[in-house]
């Protein structure tokens, strides 16, 4: 499973530090939602369900998160950990968010509106999706 990871580019100087962020500059999709998690309690694991075709970025904007991502045969855990960084997720992948630590923000740019039907929140029935013609 190969894991795309973008490096935004930081703008700054005595005043702080800025990431500007585009679709289709930045950002390889149309951006249709923006949501944050935060106040995240320890041990919590969020996400644990996939899409069928919403593409994200999740971007830990302040302190640091871990990814588990899952194709159906390989897993792999992407660490978030700096505020320019972001982690790429097609459709057809599993995915959970945990390990937040206690100042975490975990923002979310997402291609679609929210809609329960793109969601894959059974394990097993995404595995079962995987077999399925033209769903990858």
């Amino acid at each position: 499973m190969q894991v795309v990871k973008y490096m935004f580019q930081p703008h700054g100087d005595e005043r702080g530090q800025l990431v500007a962020l585009e679709e289709f500059k930045d950002i390889p999709f149309t951006i249709r939602r923006v949501y944050y998690m935060y106040d995240t309690e320890k041990g919590v694991v969020r996400g644990r369900h996939a899409h069928k075709s919403l593409e994200q970025i999740l971007i830990c904007i302040h302190g640091a998160c871990k990814i588990r991502l899952d194709n159906g045969t390989e897993k792999k855990v992407v660490p978030l950990e700096k505020p320019y960084e972001g982690l790429y997720i097609p459709g057809s992948l599993w995915r959970e968010m945990y390990d937040f630590s206690p100042d975490a923000v975990l923002l979310v740019l997402a291609s679609q509106l929210y809609n329960e039907e793109d969601y894959i929140r059974d394990y097993d029935k995404f595995l079962e999706t995987l077999k399925s013609p033209g769903i990858q």
